[in-house]
């Protein structure tokens, strides 16, 4: 999703000369292709969006993968960045990585301060590690590595398997299915009182093509909206763009995740730089896409 988009966003900035490779034709996870491929190629700029991402049941689920997967992908690739001379390298993670109980909204200096929500542990812990690799490689090396901290993402390109995805387009997906199938209920985790940060994924391919050219400083920089909504008035949003009558049902034994996770994003703003697609539209954008991929009308 987030590699299409920034794809699409340098396309349209003019941009021709890329390199792509889809994880079928490159495994990041292997040392020795990741090697071959940054000698065969030697790209200049590299946007690390690569990854292996979820929603709570995926990360809580197959926390040794999302450690592993995460790790390695992003070790080969900052390493051999380094190795190939690479003159600048934007790594992508997420707002996860901050601690559960963090205040609100989110700082870039409340990483690391407290315990980090038990449910995506390793997949925040992976990319707590390569925001210090990129660090490190500039301390040691002087490499040019910088890194950005999206929210929550949606749009083109979504991951739409209710096993692995993540809830926006999960719920996009109940309410859809069940208008069509004409079902009394949406079952939905949780109590619907968490408070979430949506970003639509074109937004953050802008930021992401701001960033690799205008900045150039260690540590990271949250991407955001700066907005956020309960799980429940997202799943009312939905349920109304979408036009299901239904009802939204509740199951409380399931868990809520971190109770809010709101952005700072005050540094991204002094660099005169802001979010453009508000939720609602970028809503019907998805919610249009999706009923026509799966040739059914909204």
């Amino acid at each position: 999703m987030v590699g299409s988009a920034i794809l699409r966003r340098l396309q349209k900035e003019g941009f021709e000369n890329f390199v792509l490779r889809s994880s079928k034709e490159l495994d990041l996870r292997v040392q020795q292709d990741v090697e071959n491929f940054f000698k065969e190629e030697k790209p200049e700029y590299v946007f690390l969006a690569a990854a292996k991402v979820g929603g709570i049941l995926a990360n809580n689920t197959y926390r040794a993968e999302f450690l592993y997967d995460n790790l390695m992908i992003q070790n080969n690739v900052i390493h051999q960045a380094y190795v190939n001379g690479v003159k600048k390298l934007l790594f992508l993670g997420s707002s996860c990585i901050y601690p559960k109980h963090a205040p609100q909204p989110l700082k870039e200096e409340y990483l690391l301060t407290g315990e980090l929500e038990p449910t995506n542990e390793p997949y925040a812990i992976a990319k707590i590690a390569g925001i210090k690799m990129c660090d490190a490689y500039r301390d040691q090396y002087g490499c040019n590595f910088i890194s950005a901290m999206p929210t929550n993402l949606y749009g083109p390109n979504d991951n739409y398997d209710l096993k692995t995805s993540h809830v926006l387009p999960a719920l996009i997906r109940k309410f859809h299915e069940a208008k069509v199938e004409n079902k009394p209920f949406v079952e939905v985790w949780g109590t619907g009182s968490p408070r979430r940060e949506f970003m639509h994924v074109d937004d953050l391919a802008g930021a992401c093509l701001f960033l690799m050219e205008n900045y150039n400083e260690p540590g990271f920089v949250n991407v955001g909206t700066g907005v956020d909504v309960t799980i429940k008035e997202l799943a009312e949003m939905i349920r109304d763009i979408v036009g299901y009558v239904g009802k939204i049902q509740w199951d409380t034994s399931k868990p809520d995740g971190t109770p809010r996770k709101l952005m700072d994003v005050s540094l991204l703003g002094k660099m005169e730089w802001e979010s453009r697609i508000d939720l609602e539209e970028g809503l019907r954008l998805e919610i249009e896409s999706l009923a026509s991929i799966l040739k059914h009308e909204v």
